[in-house]
């Protein structure tokens, strides 16, 4: 049987990505760190591994096609990628909107080193572009709470996907023919400014909330003290500064490959209301 390793498998995308496969009768095996500690349905399999050390993913991998990949935000651990590039027929890897890098040239993100790791593994491979996460949003649940968010570039236009639309999309690509080599970026299906956000998650709560203007020099400063990476923060600063001027991406892709629109930012509110509530 056709059996599915899915790495992240409680995590925001990896859970629902989980429960769909095993719904749909696949044979699921879940990477976790703690098995005895993992909620999952019933009939997944837990297997403990840690992607950081790929001596510990051999029982995870034996006797697996595909692997669902998406890589925590730790350093890159070429062996890990090999080891599962090695056992698997085919590896969709959850990544962002970067270009490919040629040989030699110098990551910018972890997610291209990765990318150029499967693309050299001679295993098939699929990249799964998300241009950015809705969940991102849950970063203003405690200002949501107050009924005031302070942030920068309100009028930043995002095409922020629902992690349900990720998972289903991940869910189509390993158990369906004609993904190899396939670079898809997926989005959701408009471009909503922050302001506006903000408003649908204050509608969707039924909370009374208002944008405050964050002047970019004092975001620069909280956001820096909060994250503890200024190259991050200026990173991230430009690029609302360049979504205000010109508004984020849209594709189709999901549409495309489910055969039905994305989600919308406020189905995403109305799904994560009591995030917010909380």
């Amino acid at each position: 049987m056709h059996k599915i390793l899915v790495t992240g498998a409680t995590g925001n995308v990896g859970k629902h990505l989980v429960s769909s496969l095993a719904a749909a009768g696949f044979a699921v095996r879940a990477l976790v760190r703690d098995p005895a500690g993992a909620t999952l349905p019933d009939g997944v399999e837990a297997v403990r591994g840690d992607l950081s050390d790929p001596s510990t993913l051999g029982p995870a991998l034996r006797g697996v096609e595909s692997v669902y990949l998406m890589w925590p935000g730790i350093p890159v651990e070429p062996r890990t990628v090999e080891a599962v590039a090695g056992a698997a027929r085919h590896v969709v890897y959850l990544s962002t909107d970067v270009t490919d890098l040629a040989e030699g040239e110098q990551a910018t993100w972890y997610h291209q080193e990765i990318e150029r790791l499967l693309r050299k593994s001679g295993t098939d491979w699929t990249f799964l572009r998300a241009i950015d996460f809705a969940t991102n949003a849950l970063a203003w649940a405690g200002q949501i709470r107050e009924g005031v968010v302070s942030w920068p570039y309100g009028q930043a236009a995002r095409s922020l996907i629902h992690e349900r639309d990720i998972a289903d999309v991940a869910a189509h690509v390993l158990t369906t023919p004609g993904h190899h080599g396939a670079r898809y970026l997926i989005t959701g299906p408009e471009a909503v400014t922050h302001a506006e956000q903000v408003r649908i998650i204050g509608e969707e709560t039924g909370r009374e909330v208002r944008w405050e203007e964050l002047p970019p020099e004092t975001a620069r400063e909280r956001l820096t003290a909060a994250w503890g990476n200024a190259e991050f923060v200026d990173g991230r600063l430009r690029a609302w500064a360049s979504f205000a001027e010109t508004p984020e991406r849209v594709t189709d892709t999901v549409e495309q490959l489910l055969g039905r629109p994305a989600r919308t930012f406020r189905s995403w509110a109305r799904d994560h209301a009591d995030d917010f509530r909380q």
